[in-house]
């Protein structure tokens, strides 16, 4: 079939026009077009060096020293802070550490214990039906340690499940197959009515749209920072706890680096105060003062979320243009919501054979991802993604889908 000619010029002019398209300078980048920011995303071009430093001199050359000298040690609540304004929170609510799973953990359980001690009767945790498999596992062990029962929900069908034995609801903010948006102001508002603690995950959201955690009045938050934050793989995750929870918040792993004391060795458990009781053990230093040098380009580049936004919106829009006009009717249908108050930054195409037209766009420089059975996934990083790689990644899509 024929290709219309224009959406290539259309993507040309639009990155002429593009507030943030100096960025993609910032990453190591080459001619493949790289669409899965949502599970990876790109090396910034500056964190090397970093890096290095990191290893030879506050290291190799400062050896234990570096605790104090070069900052190691308050690094999880300092790196915490630089992602705060990214999620909407303001300072000494995020602490940086551990994975997602344990955060994830360590969130229920307290949001559980704090629900309990507000009342008697509250032994149910709603989880989101439609989760990353982790957090429904994480929240099968919670509830069992908490005594609680657990019931799956569609969030659309949270405020209607709330009931007086709500303790605790674990939400996604963006689903991480279809790429669905969910109403995180009004379901924490539904929660709250129901006198039960909200705990969301904001894995697929945060670094690509704006979260607003103080002004929508979030309980608990965790988030990864491989993704949209650019941290690398298997960076540190982080914990949000509102301010006033945390002298509540009862973390189910206490660890001798959340201790009020912590060079003190007593036996006996005394919580420091603020989001330091997110901590648990020794940080990850060298993968945590990565991720802190892959933040600079927040700061230093002065990118505001809403403008990030605003190109995430006009990027998944102009890539679903660019696909009805190039791939043949019936052979991809889209699973995002078409509405932008409902569409995180990926686009979800379902396809028959999924995987292995995945398989064929990789080789031919289009890197998405799969999810089974049948999803073709496709994330737009907008710091680094641009319009001429959209109108690319439709193009080879309709000419891999054509044989």
């Amino acid at each position: 079939m024929s290709e219309p000619t224009g959406l290539a010029g259309e993507a040309e002019k639009l990155d002429v026009a593009d507030g943030l398209a100096a960025l993609r300078e910032r990453f190591v980048l080459d001619d493949v077009t790289y669409l899965d920011g949502n599970s990876l995303g790109a090396l910034p071009a500056h964190v090397p060096a970093r890096v290095e430093d990191v290893v030879r001199r506050q290291w190799g050359e400062l050896r234990i020293r570096s605790w104090d000298e070069s900052g190691w040690w308050t690094a999880p609540e300092r790196v915490g802070d630089r992602i705060a304004p990214l999620v909407g929170a303001a300072a000494g609510q995020v602490v940086v550490g551990d994975s997602t799973s344990v955060n994830v953990f360590k969130a229920l359980v307290a949001a559980v214990r704090m629900a309990q001690e507000d009342g008697p009767g509250r032994n149910e945790i709603l989880v989101d039906a439609t989760t990353f498999p982790t957090d429904g596992y994480i929240a099968e062990s919670a509830a069992r340690m908490t005594g609680c029962a657990l019931r799956p929900v569609p969030p659309a069908e949270v405020p209607s499940a709330l009931g007086d034995r709500t303790a605790a609801v674990l939400l996604n903010h963006v689903d991480y197959r279809t790429g669905r948006l969910h109403d995180l102001p009004g379901l924490t508002a539904a929660v709250h009515a129901a006198g039960a603690y909200a705990v969301w995950d904001l894995c697929h959201s945060a670094g690509a749209l704006p979260v607003g955690l103080d002004e929508h009045g979030v309980d608990l938050a965790v988030g990864c920072t491989y993704k949209y934050l650019n941290g690398g793989p298997g960076s540190p995750a982080y914990l949000y706890v509102r301010r006033d929870l945390q002298p509540r918040f009862d973390s189910p792993l206490p660890g001798w680096n959340s201790h009020a004391e912590p060079f003190g060795m007593r036996p006996d458990y005394a919580p420091a105060s603020g989001a330091v009781r997110g901590r648990v053990g020794t940080p990850d230093i060298l993968s945590l003062l990565a991720l802190d040098a892959a933040l600079d380009v927040w700061d230093e580049d002065g990118v505001s979320v809403a403008a990030v936004r605003e190109k995430s919106l006009a990027l998944t829009d102009f890539f679903l243009r660019c696909v009805g006009a190039y791939v043949p009717d019936g052979r991809v249908e889209s699973v995002t919501p078409a509405a932008h108050a409902e569409r995180g930054s990926q686009v979800a195409l379902r396809c028959e054979d999924a995987g292995e037209v995945m398989k064929r766009l990789i080789e031919r420089g289009v890197v998405g991802d799969y999810r089974a059975p049948d999803v073709l996934r496709f994330g737009f990083t907008p710091l680094y993604v641009g319009f001429a790689d959209v109108e690319r990644a439709a193009r080879v899509l309709a000419r891999t889908l054509a044989g």
